[in-house]
């Protein structure tokens, strides 16, 4: 499966993504399977090469707190494997997945002084998007929040068809309320209200979009 546009394996030349998976060993894992666990302290990283994870952490009353959605080409678990520190989310398989498994990942990133540069790109480009993020949570309501989720996924993962563009959605609605800050209640709330709108039609873990144009408007 190709990397998704702006992961990690994007960044790299083809000589780099092949020394890079060469120094690992290939896993899979099933649907639903912790692949990290937060508070866990460890070495390794892992390359994912087929399939999406969500990066998930959980507030003191137990509530899932949905990090990030990552697929193919991502580079899971590095600041704990770089500086020593505990894993800051858990990450679980939305789905079959396979992976390079790189163990000892500073000593790789000593030996790869360019793809140790490529990473510090994309440790920043996170960090803006976690600034971002935060920016929309202030800013905007839960159905705009709901919207700019959406559209993410449809950039993403979004597949064109006659009545508009489909997402296969690899999240329930609670992971998706984690996901914009907000309750289950809401979310569906808010889906709803962008139903009625004519914006898009849900299924079961699906969303078509009819209107990208009029979602991009509402999400702002």
């Amino acid at each position: 499966m190709d990397p998704e546009p702006g992961e990690f394996l994007t960044l790299l030349t083809a000589e780099e993504a092949e020394t890079l998976r060469s120094a690992g060993r290939l896993r899979r894992w099933d649907r639903g399977t912790t692949i990290m666990t937060e508070g866990d302290t460890s070495d390794w990283v892992l390359v994912l090469l087929e399939g999406r994870v969500k990066c998930s952490s959980h507030t003191s009353s137990g509530t899932e707190v949905l990090l990030a959605v990552r697929g193919p080409g991502a580079l899971i678990g590095e600041l704990s494997a770089i500086d020593g520190s505990p894993r800051s989310t858990t990450v679980t398989a939305l789905e079959p997945i396979s992976g390079v498994v790189v163990r000892d990942f500073p000593a790789f990133l000593e030996a790869h002084g360019r793809i140790a540069v490529l990473l510090m790109q994309l440790v920043s480009g996170k960090l803006r998007d976690s600034d971002r993020k935060r920016i929309e949570y202030g800013a905007f309501d839960t159905t705009g929040r709901v919207a700019t989720r959406l559209l993410e996924l449809a950039e993403r993962y979004g597949e064109k068809t006659n009545s508009g563009v489909r997402v296969a959605l690899p999240l329930s609605q609670d992971e998706l309320a984690g996901w914009t800050g907000a309750s289950r209640e809401a979310v569906s709330k808010a889906l709803r209200t962008l139903r009625d709108r004519g914006l898009i039609e849900t299924g079961r873990r699906r969303v078509v979009i009819h209107d990208i144009d009029g979602l991009r408007k509402r999400a702002r």
